[in-house]
């Protein structure tokens, strides 16, 4: 989108591999930056990934890793993006949609570190139509097929998908239209998309809880009658519920 917005020429493509990257990512996005005509630099975070780890391994000595360490990757990711918009005077757009910015999967001084928000209000499901959509222009396909293919990770952890602990796009995507756009009820949901009461609950509360997240988000693009923001907002203060 910032290629196509902005030209190529102002745009700078960075990759940051960790131990947990596979090939076929960073294949991917050198992949795609080539297509696109941009600049690419690739900075690797494992050696600040573990620096960390070195540092804190006395407070977490008892303690099995678990999202903790995951975030700090993002948050390694958003410190050198920050850098080098400090250095250059370069926007960072945020990568968080809007399925991953409404259950809280967009982490806090990480992937939500930036000047520009252009996909939060789109979610995933429709990414993938952009992206399918882009790929018949005139120019030719410029993301690689099996970018729309394979399945979602985050690649934070071993063999990770987004899948083990969110419900399927195809299922959590309704859940979300419905319940951040729509504006029903989670017992309108279960009827309306004939799904069981239990998924609907979780993910009505995982949008709840990812309020205050989302008050720290930066602006971005709004492309539906109700975005994240002014168009809907809920108390943080207190114990909110239904």
């Amino acid at each position: 989108m910032a290629a196509d917005a902005l030209g190529p020429e102002n745009v700078t493509g960075v990759s940051m591999p960790s131990r947990y990257t596979s090939d076929m990512s960073n294949d991917d996005a050198a992949i795609l930056a080539d297509n696109l005509g941009i600049d690419y630099m690739v900075i690797p975070i494992e050696p600040v990934f573990q620096a960390y780890l070195e540092a804190l391994a006395d407070p977490f000595a008892e303690v099995e890793p678990d999202v903790t360490e995951e975030n700090i990757q993002a948050r390694i990711r958003g410190n050198y993006l920050m850098a080098l918009s400090n250095k250059f005077g370069w926007m960072v757009l945020t990568t968080g949609n809007k399925s991953e910015m409404s259950v809280g999967y967009a982490t806090l001084y990480g992937d939500m570190a930036g000047g520009y928000a252009v996909i939060k209000d789109v979610l995933k499901g429709l990414v993938y139509d952009l992206v399918g959509w882009r790929n018949t222009w005139d120019d030719g396909p410029v993301v690689p097929e099996r970018v729309i293919t394979r399945p979602p990770s985050a690649e934070l952890r071993p063999d990770q998908k987004d899948s083990d602990s969110l419900p399927p796009y195809g299922v959590l995507d309704p859940i979300l239209q419905a319940y951040v756009v729509e504006d029903l009820s989670p017992e309108e949901i279960v009827t309306a998309l004939d799904l069981d009461e239990a998924t609907v609950d979780r993910v009505v509360r995982m949008v709840d809880r990812a309020e205050y997240k989302r008050r720290q988000a930066p602006p971005g693009v709004r492309i539906t009658v109700r975005a994240f923001g002014k168009d809907r907002r809920l108390p943080i203060t207190q114990k909110y519920t239904e």
